[in-house]
């Protein structure tokens, strides 16, 4: 039977907009959005419960389940509805947390964010993570949190949260790159090396550029692709390597059409990330299905993105292994376009993660 879906997304936007838009494609049951436009994300979180508590009040239900983001205050908005709406059964879907993300400084965390998603997770019947390390670094993190308390500890709630919580990953829409593949250039000739992740220090620019900069200096051939979203704060390492790398680049910036990223990704060969946090990694899952060979940090969600046999050739320890690597494979092309996940990859398609999502929204929904 198909259910009927009420998601509330805040925070409409980016990798939020391309999730919802992505499993309302491909879900047998009907979703409707009530959303809210990408910006502010603090005052989304302090105040997307009360706008949108009289939005639900104002339209046509009964609806079977609601599914929110974990930009909402799940908890605030189920106390303002009335009680009919109160007993709908709830799902929230972690794409990020602000327990655990990263921030430039430490000093600068406001806890009460992390909170909020603590109790938007005890206020849902089901907590959805985008990856088991993301659920269980939250989980440590909530803990930790907890224990600052000066007294009267709720120890029990990481606890309560497990036992909610289902690991579901972020699908993604292979359709364009399909559609794309048999324009796309022949891969040949020197190693073309893709970057393709937010311009924002959590993800490392710097050693990623210093490390092709001292490969370059070696006297290794190769190509650059650098993409990536990029805010008001952008690294200065970037314009630097603009200048550096003019010679090499063949793609530099945020690119509008999803045909010509695409585009990009088959063109290239090796999709390289430095980051020091990742709670899923959808670029590089992307890339992985456009044929691109990962190299990747043995650490945060990167391990579970790949299948365990890749593991020895993919993910590397440290900086000096991965320029070993890297190394390797600009001089030996033909080794590093041999190795293909892209059929492995596959199961991020929406057509095998959204039956998954339906599953959990249909027990959800069973369970009440």
């Amino acid at each position: 039977m198909a259910l009927r879906i009420l998601a509330l997304e805040p925070y409409y936007g980016g990798s939020h907009r391309a999730f919802l838009d992505g499993y309302c494609a491909a879900s047998r049951h009907s979703i409707e959005l009530l959303t809210m436009p990408a910006r502010k994300w603090k005052w989304r979180m302090r105040g997307a419960a009360l706008a949108m508590s009289e939005s639900i009040r104002a339209m046509d239900g009964p609806f079977d389940v609601l599914l929110a983001s974990d930009y909402l205050d799940l908890a605030c908005l189920v106390a303002l509805l009335p009680a009919p709406l109160r007993d709908v059964p709830r799902v929230v879907y972690f794409h990020e947390n602000q327990i655990t993300y990263p921030l430039a400084d430490e000093d600068e965390r406001d806890y009460q964010y992390g909170f909020t998603n603590i109790t938007a997770c005890l206020a849902a019947d089901r907590v959805i993570f985008n990856s088991r390390y993301h659920m269980e670094s939250f989980l440590d993190g909530a803990g930790g949190l907890l224990r600052r308390m000066p007294d009267f500890v709720p120890a029990w709630a990481p606890d309560a949260v497990r036992r909610r919580a289902r690991v579901v990953p972020v699908g993604v829409d292979l359709s364009q790159m399909r559609a794309v593949r048999a324009d796309a250039g022949e891969r040949s000739g020197r190693l073309r090396v893709l970057w393709n992740h937010r311009w924002e220090y959590d993800k490392c620019p710097e050693e990623f550029f210093e490390v092709m900069a001292e490969l370059q200096d070696a006297g290794c051939d190769f190509d650059l692709a650098v993409l990536g979203q990029s805010f008001d704060a952008v690294p200065p390492v970037f314009e630097e390597a603009r200048e550096r790398f003019a010679g090499r680049l063949k793609a530099f910036g945020y690119v509008e059409s999803r045909e010509e990223y695409w585009r990009v990704l088959l063109e290239s060969d090796v999709v390289v990330s430095t980051a020091a946090h990742e709670f899923f990694g959808i670029s590089v899952v992307e890339a992985a299905c456009a044929g691109c060979v990962p190299l990747l940090p043995n650490r945060l969600s990167y391990p579970e993105l790949l299948p365990d046999t890749y593991h020895s050739t993919c993910l590397y320890a440290d900086r000096a292994d991965m320029k070993k690597r890297l190394a390797h494979w600009l001089r030996h092309p033909d080794e590093a376009r041999a190795v293909d996940l892209s059929a492995d990859m596959r199961r991020f398609g929406w057509s095998e993660v959204a039956p998954v999502l339906d599953a959990v929204m249909d027990g959800v929904q069973e369970a009440d």
